[in-house]
């Protein structure tokens, strides 16, 4: 279990009763282990952040993005979180709104590929591990 600021639990459980309408559409797709068997949360705290979807096994985020994140300020802010996160061995993937909204099945597919790969990795580790 990865480690969270507190004061984040409550402004989490916010986030999951004003999700998106991308979000909406993403959570549909991935509640309910219908990727690969694997359990996502939502609005999970990590760290200092809340993740919009997190899968543990995979320890992977996955973001969905609104138009606010294209400004400078947001894209630097995004970078230092994210670079955050992946030092605490999490991989994050981020889409755009539209891109969720537009092509589901496209996004969907980006995360069923990553998984496998992230899943496999760590069985590979596994294995060398036991070697």
């Amino acid at each position: 279990m990865h480690p969270y600021n507190p004061e984040l639990k409550k402004f989490s459980q916010q986030l999951r009763n004003s999700m998106t309408d991308a979000e909406q559409l993403l959570w549909s797709r991935l509640r309910m282990k219908q990727l690969d068997g694997l359990m996502f949360t939502r609005q999970k705290p990590l760290g200092e952040y809340i993740a919009d979807f997190y899968c543990h096994q995979a320890k992977l985020i996955i973001e969905v993005d609104g138009s606010q994140h294209s400004s400078d300020d947001s894209i630097e802010y995004d970078r230092i979180r994210d670079d955050y996160l992946e030092s605490m061995g999490l991989t994050v993937l981020r889409f755009t709104n539209s891109d969720v909204m537009d092509n589901i099945e496209g996004v969907v597919e980006v995360i069923e590929n990553r998984l496998n790969n992230l899943i496999i990795s760590k069985v590979n580790v596994d294995w060398s591990l036991h070697a």
